[in-house]
């Protein structure tokens, strides 16, 4: 005969048992929703978390915001008329200074015409009252074309901007140091080159790129993920001075002539592959305690099946362990996000015609 058990018991046995494993609620899995918080945007590309607590963004056409995340209110900051904007190309990627309170600098990645020449550069800008002032050219003649021109930029804690540039449709760039596409660069946030960049006074930090458009720092690590041809998209940790292969190597060395390039050529492997291509782009690094199961992962947008992704890192974070996706041809394109210091994830979606969204990803009871 079984014996019955009153719920109030089970519960008490339940929570003692937890309590003497060392678990509490906040390790269970929390329940994510998301909002749409923004609708009209056409082809947002950046978007990150400012130290005002607004997110700021960048529009390819030229339009740089901020924008309120509690009510989704659109700030105009600065529409750059130089930028000309020509299928991938136009504005791109944007950092702020990390002491931005102190120094209030804006960087940005555009192209536009030189001299009847596609072209790229990074501008840097000073915020003052609600604009964007003195424009000053931290780097320039990266040249660009209609795809494959990255262009992400990250301030790492010692004050060094890197850049990541695509190859702009021109397989011979990549593995030439003496040309700025194909590559991550690396400069001081004055334009000038470190002193302990891998060549003397060159702004090259690792090369043999063809079109990164995710790139983050986290864990004193430089992480990228990039956009491979018919197979073989990546994400690499990056490092300095290396390979990674383009156009001579698509995703890992596999036997034959791709492995003995790679041997000849210090050639440094991909975390990770897609095959079928999944068209990565916006990457960034979640840690928060809001939503635990997605705590010590990398998150990536991607533009193909319009997918979140969500990558575990191992315990010394060199290594991805799982991959787990979500809203998958749910929102369209998805092109770039960032993550709030509460834990909340908002990413920006790349399908044009002024139907573009920002989308609030939060944890039930968090938002």
């Amino acid at each position: 005969m079984k014996k019955f058990i009153p719920a109030i018991f089970l519960f008490f046995a339940l929570f003692t048992s937890c309590k003497k494993s060392g678990k509490s609620s906040n390790n269970l899995p929390a329940t994510v929703k998301d909002t749409v918080l923004v609708q009209g945007l056409n082809f947002p590309w950046e978007v990150l978390w400012g130290p005002d607590d607004f997110i700021w963004m960048t529009q390819r056409g030229g339009i740089i915001t901020r924008i309120d995340p509690s009510s989704g209110n659109i700030i105009p900051l600065l529409t750059v008329s130089e930028v000309n904007s020509q299928n991938e190309g136009g504005m791109l990627g944007m950092v702020l200074h990390p002491d931005f309170n102190s120094n209030p600098f804006v960087f940005v990645a555009y192209d536009y015409m030189q001299s009847g020449s596609y072209k790229g550069k990074v501008v840097r800008y000073e915020y003052n009252n609600g604009t964007l002032i003195n424009p000053i050219t931290i780097i320039s003649n990266i040249n660009a074309a209609t795809i494959h021109n990255g262009c992400r930029l990250v301030i790492t804690p010692d004050m060094k901007l890197f850049i990541s540039t695509g190859d702009a449709s021109n397989t011979n760039d990549p593995q030439n140091t003496s040309v700025l596409n194909g590559k991550i660069l690396r400069v001081n946030l004055d334009g000038t080159i470190p002193s302990d960049n891998p060549l003397p006074g060159n702004p090259v930090w690792s090369f043999g790129h063809r079109n990164p458009q995710g790139l983050v720092f986290a864990n004193n690590i430089l992480y990228s993920s990039e956009h491979g041809p018919d197979t073989d998209d990546e994400i690499n940790i990056i490092e300095k001075g290396r390979n990674y292969g383009w156009p001579n190597v698509k995703g890992f060395c596999d036997p034959g002539p791709e492995k003995d390039f790679c041997t000849a050529n210090n050639v440094r492997e991909p975390l990770k592959i897609w095959t079928p291509t999944i068209a990565p782009s916006g990457l960034d690094y979640y840690n928060n305690d809001a939503i635990p199961q997605w705590k010590n992962s990398l998150l990536l947008c991607t533009l193909k099946d319009s997918r979140l992704i969500q990558l575990p890192l191992n315990d010394a974070h060199d290594a991805i362990i799982g991959a787990n996706e979500f809203y998958a041809n749910t929102y369209g394109r998805l092109r770039d996000l960032c993550i709030s210091p509460q834990g909340n994830i908002y990413f920006c979606t790349s399908n044009g015609g002024n139907n573009d969204k920002l989308v609030k990803i939060f944890a039930s009871g968090n938002n």
